[in-house]
């Protein structure tokens, strides 16, 4: 498996975006139509936030799973028992969020959903006949109006030597939803397994854009389109001083989306969710 990054602006990188989630889970396009700078910004203002004491003042909200995450309750990946060495925030729009980087993350968070939006197109019309049958709605339709879809802000800090045995970054694991919209971090570590079970790094050149499949897809798609693992290692040698900051959009269909005649959007999240002991 080799991941190359598609030029959006290309005739037929519609084509080949779709050629390369059908083959790994994953694409990587560049010349996209989401703000580099605007990208930047969001991690220069995130990090200051996190390296606050501020970000103890939107601790959480257990029952609506919006706010700051601190590293104590960092996610476990399924089939793991050491947690991630990462904190995070969880913005929805209906949901808490600081004052001074509200109008950053809005502007973000809509143009990151229209440029989903439009990927989805993209899926669908390159779906063939037989996995389109299964759409129960058009892909675009799914997330529409979606209260779900989650702009998670990761920050994973510099390494002090004292971590947890076999703690990583973020461990194999793979996504919940139907697509993930990731930018470049600012560091790279991402990597992708492939199907002979080689760990793979993610082209990470700062401007990239990331997307890969997310579990609900490829339920909806009977595997056609694979949620592939990923994870994030651990800088090495003087790396290990450098926090990195990460972006993923989450795009999840309205709760009574129906995925297959085993799911729908919110009966497969709640299963998740539990598995990985968010709730």
């Amino acid at each position: 498996m080799k991941l190359d990054t598609i030029d959006y602006l290309a005739k037929d990188a519609s084509k080949q975006f779709v050629e390369s989630l059908h083959q790994t889970g994953f694409s990587v396009l560049r010349n996209h139509p989401i703000s580099q700078e605007l990208v930047e910004t969001i991690y220069s203002e995130w990090q200051e936030f996190f390296n606050s004491e501020e970000k103890h003042d939107f601790k959480f909200n257990v029952s609506t799973q919006d706010g700051f995450f601190p590293a104590s309750v960092s996610e476990t990946a399924k089939g793991n028992s050491v947690k991630d060495i990462k904190e995070y925030y969880h913005y929805y729009p209906w949901g808490q969020i600081p004052k001074s980087l509200e109008e950053n993350i809005v502007k973000y968070y809509q143009l990151a959903n229209s440029f989903a939006s439009e990927l989805l197109c993209w899926i669908e019309e390159h779906s063939p006949a037989e996995v389109a049958a299964h759409y129960s709605i058009a892909l675009s339709e799914m997330i529409k109006d979606s209260d779900s879809t989650l702009l998670r802000i990761l920050h994973y800090p510099p390494m002090t030597g004292n971590e947890e045995s076999g703690a990583i970054r973020a461990a194999a694991h793979e996504d919940i939803n139907l697509i993930t919209v990731l930018p470049a971090a600012n560091e790279p570590g991402l990597q992708v397994k492939d199907k002979d079970g080689t760990w793979l790094d993610v082209p990470s050149d700062f401007g990239n854009i990331i997307i890969n499949i997310g579990d609900m897809l490829q339920e909806t798609t009977n595997g056609y389109f694979p949620s592939t693992s990923h994870r994030v290692i651990n800088p090495e040698g003087m790396d290990k001083t450098k926090a990195r900051i990460s972006l993923p959009l989450f795009l999840h269909p309205k709760p009574d989306v129906v995925l297959s005649e085993r799911y729908t959007a919110h009966e497969y999240l709640q299963e998740r969710l539990k598995e990985l002991g968010v709730i």
